[in-house]
């Protein structure tokens, strides 16, 4: 676990941590709602040591505004209510996670009246992991799903060249006392970003992560880049990234992963496209049953845990208590990254 006095990493607060990533959009010009939204994420992903979407990710929103892919004025709005159980949120062509945060206490009230409920975000760049959202959902009491394609990064099962995205799904069970059960996962064996720190870092990649363009296996960070990752477990992996199209694409009116590389025209911005949450009440469910949906849960914890495994997120959420105590731990690279787009900022 990392600590203050870790050679080359020093400790930040939470709050001076937001206030320099914040700052730093808003002198890019992003809307004050989007900025904030972003920042959160930015933040929570160092509070809970998932670099790979932490300060490292500053410099993609950074240039995804600066190509004009992103419209950095843009105000989420909520859409016509058509039908009760499906909540709409324009982001208006801005990041996605401003359009959650207005979309999501509406989708969990709906889910808690209705059983289950839906929020569809269109026209929005993604930035980021599904956690941070699971985990909003889950403090207000539903469980839920999410799920987004991406660009094409990905061959399917079988192939040789990039037709999915890394398309992410993430799931939430609330729980009364402790942390939600919460799991969030790339449907590619790998998370892009992740094979970028390895490229970055001037190592090589696992066997079974990548092909070349040519298609042709690799353990070259740079040839994966420029190749394909692959699906994680073969043919299972691609048929969940193939539903996720499906679902959080073309069932929303929305880009699939290929449509959104073809708008985009490169992988180094922040993707393009929808994303759909799916949000349901346990004790809508179980109440004909008799029987109560939490309590069952914990059982079912306690005895995975009674076996010696862990539940997933459980090293993200040591990693938070470790940060709540020890502040956040950022390395010379990432505070001078901070530094550096500070000073940049400044000249506009």
């Amino acid at each position: 676990m990392n600590t203050p006095e870790t050679s080359g990493r020093r400790a930040v607060t939470a709050t001076e941590l937001f206030d320099r990533v914040e700052a730093i959009l808003l002198k890019a010009g992003l809307h004050p709602v989007q900025a904030a939204a972003v920042t959160r994420v930015i933040v929570a992903a160092e509070a809970d040591d998932c670099k790979s979407h932490g300060v490292y990710r500053i410099e993609g929103v950074l240039r995804t505004i600066e190509a004009g892919k992103v419209k950095a004025d843009a105000e989420p709005a909520l859409m016509p209510d058509e039908k009760p159980t499906i909540v709409r949120v324009n982001a208006n062509g801005g990041f996605s996670n401003a359009a959650f945060e207005l979309g999501a206490p509406l989708l969990a009230d709906r889910a808690k009246e209705y059983g289950m409920a839906a929020l569809v975000i269109n026209d929005c760049t993604h930035f980021a992991a599904l956690w941070p959202e699971i985990e909003f959902l889950t403090a207000l009491g539903v469980a839920a799903m999410a799920m987004c394609p991406s660009y094409a990064t990905v061959a399917p099962a079988g192939g040789r060249y990039p037709l999915l995205g890394t398309n992410p799904f993430a799931f939430g069970w609330p729980r009364k006392n402790g942390n939600p059960y919460v799991f969030d996962f790339a449907t590619s064996v790998v998370a892009r970003g992740e094979v970028e720190l390895l490229r970055r870092a001037g190592k090589k990649l696992p066997d079974g992560w990548a092909v070349d363009p040519d298609g042709q296996p690799t353990n070259d960070p740079e040839a994966a880049l420029a190749g394909a990752l692959l699906p994680f477990g073969g043919h299972k992996g691609s048929a969940i990234s193939t539903m996720i199209e499906l679902l959080a694409g073309i069932m929303i009116g929305d880009l699939t992963s290929s449509e959104s590389l073809e708008q985009l025209g490169s992988t180094t911005l922040s993707p393009s496209h929808g994303e759909l949450i799916i949000a349901f009440s346990p004790e809508a469910f179980a109440d004909h049953r008799g029987r109560n949906p939490f309590s069952r849960a914990e059982a079912l914890f306690e005895a995975i845990a009674g076996q010696g495994a862990r539940l997933p997120s459980e090293r993200r959420f040591a990693a938070r208590a470790n940060s709540e105590k020890h502040g956040l731990i950022l390395d010379d690279t990432e505070f001078e990254t901070l530094t550096r787009l500070e000073a940049a900022s400044a000249r506009r």
